[in-house]
């Protein structure tokens, strides 16, 4: 057999075993593994059994591995091509409120949509449907072969919807274990619900609250109002200076480690053509803010940020007090990009701060100086450019490496303390209602998933 017919009759295998596919996600749906609640433990448990025994099928060597909270499910099989380690999680966030919910969340049902057939039940999307996706593909690899497609290690965790208190521990621990070259990650979504897409770069975040003190009690505002310091001005006015008038933050240095986007990526996001008006526009805004010289994606994916997320002070109860507030409060917080140090951002931001202090008036730090750096890719790997001829072949649209806003923390887990890149690939759509009662997950985008990761293994091997 050439490559290429190698891998069609793998693509035929998916869609003859479709149904098959989705008898096996459902039954694993049904297994309500709501991590944060304790009340599941024992289900949480049952879920990782159950994976256990299906990658034991498969040719894995695969076991529940204990944790002071839910198992880990590490796996390995294959010999050969690109070691690579694929991660999901089989956790899922609780159902509140039910009432809300058109059905049992843990009764999945595929039903016809204006839009398509769904998988609708909790964990449907994120992310029960996603990382089957990737089990679905070595299975009919190995119905096909024989064997697997490459050397790879299955890891899935059962704490990831309540913030993953084992993992670090356990990657630590494990570390020479869970290795590989690269990490497959499959718990993202379609560009605009259309676009398959591979995140390479996630926003790093970090984090301050602080009160700002003058007086050493709350003051009469007749008695004092023009002649004490007023907190709450001198507060605003410090904050009004974090951004110039075209949108710059004015901390210094700020922007010291911040790499400009590649000519290549930024012509990929232009060729998205993202609609920021329609983007704005359903949360009722219409201008982009943020630095004028950047375009919309630019912005939300590779550039830096100061947010003002929280502001308070005085009285703001029923009726009014006219009262001059002792202290006044806020938290701020900064997104950050390429080498962008969270502590090296903070420290600055304290000193900044702190020198337009007036007399009289101090700032009181309520949290350490700490936070995530941001997570960039090295897509000069190959594999980068495989996977996405891959993706472009099966959804017959350009796919394209794309940022993201938020951050992923176990993208830069991998990184830190494994020493590998990870490739985020996922089929999710914008609609799918996770965390939300009436989750879904379109059939298609489980379906084309499974023959997306077949058409990934392929060129990685």
């Amino acid at each position: 057999m050439t490559a290429r017919a190698d891998l069609d009759a793998v693509l035929n295998r998916i869609d003859q075993d479709l149904p098959d596919a989705l008898a096996r996600l459902m039954e694993l749906l049904r297994i309500p593994s709501i991590s944060t609640d304790p009340a599941y433990k024992a289900e949480c448990a049952k879920a990782a059994d159950w994976l256990v025994e299906d990658l034991r099928t498969l040719g894995f060597e695969a076991a529940s591995r204990p944790t002071p909270g839910h198992p880990m499910v590490v796996a390995h099989g294959g010999t050969g091509g690109k070691h690579v380690l694929f991660y999901g999680h089989y956790d899922v966030q609780p159902v509140d409120p039910l009432s809300l919910w058109d059905r049992d969340p843990f009764d999945p049902e595929v039903q016809d949509t204006p839009k398509g057939k769904v998988i609708r039940a909790r964990g449907a999307s994120d992310d029960k449907g996603q990382l089957m996706t990737f089990i679905e593909a070595c299975r009919a690899w190995k119905a096909v072969h024989g064997s697997l497609p490459a050397k790879l290690t299955i890891f899935l965790e059962g704490e990831e919807e309540s913030g993953s208190p084992s993992l670090i521990p356990f990657m630590q621990e494990n570390a020479d274990e869970l290795r590989a070259e690269l990490a497959l990650i499959c718990d993202t979504g379609l560009f605009e619900d259309a676009v398959p897409a591979i995140t390479t770069m996630l926003r790093g975040l970090a984090k301050s609250e602080f009160t700002l003190r003058a007086a050493d009690r709350d003051l009469h505002s007749g008695m004092y109002g023009g002649l004490a310091r007023n907190p709450l001005h001198v507060l605003t006015r410090i904050l009004a200076g974090l951004h110039d008038d075209s949108g710059r933050v004015q901390v210094p240095g700020f922007y010291d480690d911040v790499a400009e986007l590649p000519d290549s990526l930024r012509q990929q996001w232009q060729a998205l053509a993202f609609d920021h008006r329609k983007f704005l526009g359903d949360v009722g805004l219409s201008v982009p803010a943020g630095e004028a010289d950047r375009t919309p994606l630019e912005m939300i994916w590779s550039r830096p940020t100061a947010e003002v997320n929280g502001l308070w002070g005085g009285y703001n109860g029923a009726g009014f007090k006219t009262v001059l507030p002792s202290e006044a409060h806020a938290k701020v917080s900064f997104r950050l990009v390429s080498a962008q140090d969270p502590a090296k951002v903070l420290t600055a931001f304290r000193t900044w701060a702190e020198a337009q202090l007036p007399p009289d008036c101090e700032i009181i730090w309520h949290d350490a100086v700490e936070g995530s750096p941001a997570s960039v890719m090295s897509i000069e790997d190959p594999a980068f450019e495989a996977a996405r001829a891959a993706l472009t072949e099966e959804w017959g649209r350009s796919a394209a490496f794309v940022g993201a806003g938020g951050s992923i923390p176990i993208a830069g887990y991998f990184k830190t303390y494994l020493g590998m890149d990870a490739m985020l690939i996922g089929f999710g759509r914008d609609d799918d209602q996770i965390h939300s009662p009436n989750e879904k997950y379109d059939l298609d985008c489980f379906h084309k998933g499974i023959r997306s990761w077949a058409r990934v293994l392929a060129r990685l091997a």
